[in-house]
């Protein structure tokens, strides 16, 4: 029985976490086990440079005498043809890459062992014909890459990032609850009405958030590669961010909501506006006020410049993995 040297090499964060979850992996079958070592580095520059990626893999290899090496990242892979990939590999070197958000973001832990489980069966077989590269479907492969990278920002983390927010808005949601003129005018809203103002509260905080945050990424050139990435991190942020603060959203409502039947009463609401109200009017009144104290409390309130909200950006991450980079190779 042989026993061969297994490398994964993940970028910090979620893709080390799922590399070490993977030190139990055993071969689909034959009489070889894998002794699997675990590295956590940014060896990944920029979607674009897939073969820099593999050459810092092939070195690692090289230093800790591994037989195979697999390199799990959290940024999109693409090819020459600007196809975006799911896995790279060099069969003859012994040395694949992963994307993970290439695999959806759904059950991407189970995905990844099955990936990783088929990459290094594939290279340590010497039968097999290891595919080069796989490529994604191009409309339903970047939505699907797309969806990936927004799950893998992990948008309900955002809300410690809005703490400040989330406090400012339910001071003026208390406040508002109670105001007759709120009342009045929530009252009078169609229900498509309250619907826009939703989606414009949410939309004016997004936009906010990217400003404050200068979370907007812009090419490093003119090439299309470029421009892509660019578009694929503006997207996942933005998406990322609209899910966070529906979240925050969600959450405001339902305070709201129980602040409301707490202190209000429907016949003393009636008899101080003039109009008929019943409970029901309450849930509406709850809606108008999340839309009104999250445009209110975000917007007027200083957002913290935190590691929740740079987290939803891939372009930050990939800023801070370039830099880490750069000093550990400045070290050595």
């Amino acid at each position: 029985m042989n026993s061969l040297r297994v490398g994964l090499v993940a970028d910090p964060a979620a893709p080390t976490v799922a590399a070490r979850r993977m030190t139990d992996l055993r071969p689909l079958s034959g009489d070889d086990t894998w002794d699997i070592d675990v590295v956590s580095e940014p060896f990944t520059t920029g979607s674009e440079d897939v073969g820099a990626a593999v050459g810092r893999l092939q070195d690692r290899a090289r230093e800790r005498d591994w037989d195979f090496v697999v390199g799990l990242t959290e940024l999109p892979l693409h090819d020459h043809e600007g196809r975006h990939l799911l896995v790279e590999t060099d069969p003859e070197q012994r040395t694949a890459v992963l994307s993970l958000p290439a695999l959806g973001g759904l059950w991407m832990h189970t995905r990844a062992r099955k990936a990783v489980r088929s990459l290094v069966s594939g290279m340590a077989d010497p039968d097999t014909d290891a595919e080069r590269h796989v490529a994604l479907p191009r409309l339903r492969g970047r939505l699907r890459l797309l969806r990936g990278m927004v799950l893998a920002n992990r948008p309900w983390l955002l809300v410690p990032g809005l703490k400040s927010a989330l406090v400012a808005a339910l001071a003026t949601g208390a406040v508002a609850t109670v105001n007759s003129t709120i009342w009045l005018l929530a009252g009078s809203l169609s229900w498509w009405r309250l619907v826009v103002a939703s989606i414009a509260s949410i939309a004016l905080v997004v936009g906010w958030l990217v400003i404050d945050g200068e979370l907007w990424d812009r090419p490093d050139d003119d090439s299309p590669q470029a421009k892509e990435r660019s578009r694929l991190y503006n997207a996942s942020t933005l998406l990322t961010l609209a899910v966070g603060v529906l979240i925050c959203y969600a959450a405001l409502y339902v305070v709201n909501l129980a602040w409301a039947y707490f202190v209000l009463d429907p016949q003393v609401m009636s008899s101080s506006s003039g109009v008929p109200m019943g409970h029901g009017d309450l849930f509406v009144l709850a809606w108008f006020v999340a839309s009104a104290a999250t445009v209110g409390g975000g917007l007027g309130s200083g957002l913290e410049s935190d590691e929740a909200i740079r987290a939803a950006a891939y372009s930050k991450r990939e800023q801070d993995r370039r830099e880490r980079l750069a000093r550990a190779e400045d070290d050595s």
